[in-house]
This record gives C-alpha cells, sequence and structure tokens, in this order.
C-alpha cells in the first residue's frame, strides 16, 4: 500500500524552495538598503545614492539567481 504523504513530498519541497527564495530576497535587499544607506551616511552625500545602486544590484542579482534555479528544475 502507497503512503499518501509520499504525494505531498514534491509540492511541499517546492513550496519550501520558494519560501526561502523569498525570504532570501527580503534579507539581500535589506542588507543592500542598509549598507547604502550607511555608505550614503558615511560619504555625507545629500541624495542616497548608494542606496538606491545596492538596492538596484541587489534586485538585478536576485532575479538572475531565481531565473537560473527556476528553469533548471523545469528540464
Amino acid at each position: 500500500m502507497e503512503d499518501p504523504s509520499s504525494k505531498k513530498k514534491p509540492y511541499n519541497n517546492q513550496l519550501w524552495r520558494y519560501a526561502g527564495l523569498a525570504f532570501q530576497m527580503m534579507a539581500a535587499i535589506g542588507i543592500a538598503l542598509w549598507g547604502g544607506y550607511k555608505l550614503d551616511q558615511w560619504t555625507g552625500m545629500p541624495f542616497p545614492l548608494f542606496m538606491i545602486i545596492f538596492s538596484l544590484l541587489a534586485l538585478a542579482l536576485l532575479l538572475w539567481q531565481i531565473v537560473k534555479d527556476t528553469g533548471k528544475h523545469d528540464r
């Protein structure tokens, strides 16, 4: 007899993988914003240039990682 909980394993693994990606995105963007803010304070810039650059760079890297990660599992 087949265990009914074994059918939920692939869905459950994907759920945890994508939930992990969401937390990774939040953490990376938060760290990029914090680092940019601190660097802007240290340089004394009136415009938050490093905050914008670091957050956009983190977003681009995260999107690249998501595309790479989801693409290899679909094959």
